[in-house]
């Protein structure tokens, strides 16, 4: 396995972790790696400093082991989970109507509210361009979030 340091063409940063390079590429290739903020398929592999041995192998004397200090890491998530919960109690799911709806509420053609539903990229990318504020969000399904 191989862990690469990845961008999308939004510049958002994340690892991919791979079988090879080349396995890396192929999956690329076919738009199976997504951008986890955004969702765009636009990825490259930015540099990376990887560990490289100079000279002599050498070991490095053993160190104490320390215990590992605990990352607030359930709590976060328990945090995004509320955040989640509270914007879906807030906005009507409108479904696959989620374009077609937020497009008549930015118009004037219908009641204005929060609305929450499925877009593609490309859907999310032309309500963007018509200055409709979309925000990809990767959460759970809703029986996920109760």
């Amino acid at each position: 396995m191989i862990v690469l340091d990845l961008c999308c063409d939004s510049n958002h940063v994340f690892e991919g972790w791979f079988v090879s390079a080349e396995d890396f590429e192929a999956q690329r290739t076919s738009d199976k790696v997504a951008c986890p903020i955004c969702g765009s398929a636009a990825i490259v592999r930015r540099p990376s400093a990887p560990y490289v041995q100079r000279g002599e192998k050498s070991v490095a004397p053993a160190q104490p082991q320390q215990p590992v200090a605990k990352l607030p890491a359930a709590s976060m998530q328990a945090a995004m989970l509320k955040l989640a919960r509270e914007m879906m109690r807030g906005a009507e799911n409108v479904g696959q109507a989620f374009p077609e709806e937020a497009r008549k509420i930015h118009y004037g053609e219908a009641e204005e509210r929060s609305v929450r539903g499925v877009a593609s990229a490309d859907d999310a990318s032309a309500l963007l361009e018509e200055g409709i504020l979309v925000v990809p969000v990767p959460w759970p399904d809703d029986d996920a979030l109760h």
